[in-house]
């Protein structure tokens, strides 16, 4: 189970009105040296932090993932954990540390840290199951070198956990979760964690209808849903303990949300759309996702504090575009998708 691979579409603030014309913003597209040309292959942008460092996965030709890192001059470093047959880093802090996971030969996860030096540290969380489908994940790694991430034991049940540079490890299971295959707990990845420790859990009940929940520092969870939410999804979390995600209703409809640290929780909806993302918000509030217009392509979005909407495609995107996060500065990253069904990596700022 990857909940970072769900995509996640949102609607507009009520009475916003149409977006006005903006100045124009330059978009980089990039591709990883090895990244396959055939339909599901390519470059997957994932995490962009303020100095313009971009962290990802890319699939090469035989549809292997693989790890890297792209510097703001368009410099790549590649990487795969000892015994992986698949690479995923959701996570990296501002030193440019990561987080991720990756699966062995026997279909096994493993969690992983890369240090700014490269030194990459395997590590199973206690209680991990070791078949197939079971192991460990990592979404999440904050400025103080510590992650976040969840398991799944030997039953496929989901178990969150968080983890300091010191090694002291607490597990925890948000309140009225599921305990059958598949339910339980995970997290938000990149910026799932913030660096005081406040954490924005996704958890699975025993309906296997998904709830959010804010859990501070101290490890007291607050369980929220939009209304009408018939499941909710968490995307990221910043310093001021907003918290974004997204929620289908009971007629199927997908809806983004903001929900302030004080409760209120805001629908989201782009202009015209049929389905609308949120994929992350910066620490001042300003947010990136993606929004289906009436032919069911996806195209990108940065929405302001204030509610102002600016809507973006990557030229050549008609596949899509698909926004991943973006930094405090404004750049939004993420992956843009060609004709042909191959994935590329882009820059917007």
């Amino acid at each position: 189970m990857k909940t970072k691979s769900i995509l996640i579409l949102v609607f507009c603030f009520a009475l916003l009105a149409l977006p006005q014309a903006q100045a124009k913003h330059k978009v980089t597209k990039f591709d990883v040296p090895g990244a396959g040309t055939g339909p599901g292959q390519g470059t997957s942008s994932g995490g962009i932090v303020d100095d313009g460092f971009i962290v990802g996965w890319y699939y090469d030709s035989n549809g292997v993932a693989h790890g890297f890192l792209r510097s703001p001059a368009n410099k790549f470093t590649k990487f795969d954990p000892t015994g992986s047959v698949g690479t995923f880093t959701p996570g990296m802090n501002s030193a440019h540390a990561m987080a991720g996971y990756f699966f062995d030969s026997n279909g096994v996860y493993h969690g992983f840290w890369r240090s700014t030096k490269g030194k990459i540290t395997t590590y199973n969380a206690p209680g991990a199951g070791t078949a197939s489908g079971q192991g460990t994940i990592f979404e999440d790694i904050n400025n103080n070198g510590e992650t976040a991430g969840y398991y799944l034991d030997s039953n496929g049940v989901l178990h969150g956990f968080v983890r300091t540079a010191a090694g002291k490890y607490t597990e925890f299971d948000a309140p009225g979760v599921g305990t059958g295959k598949g339910q339980g707990t995970a997290e938000a990845g990149f910026d799932g964690l913030t660096d005081k420790g406040a954490i924005a859990v996704q958890g699975i009940d025993s309906n296997n209808v998904y709830h959010g929940y804010l859990r501070t520092p101290g490890g007291k969870f607050t369980e929220f849903d939009p209304t009408g939410s018939v499941n909710t999804g968490v995307s990221g979390i910043n310093v001021k303990n907003s918290i974004v995600g997204q929620y289908y209703d009971s007629a199927g409809g997908l809806h983004g949300f903001v929900r302030k640290a004080n409760g209120t929780i805001t629908p989201v909806n782009y202009p015209n759309s049929t389905a609308t993302s949120i994929s992350n918000i910066n620490s001042s509030g300003t947010s990136t996702g993606a929004y289906a217009d009436s032919t069911g392509l996806l195209h990108g979005f940065v929405l302001s504090p204030g509610g102002k909407f600016t809507g973006f495609s990557v030229p050549g995107a008609s596949g899509g575009t698909l926004p991943a996060s973006n930094n405090d500065p404004g750049a939004v990253t993420g992956s843009w998708v060609d004709s042909n069904g191959v994935f590329h990596g882009f820059v917007w700022q």
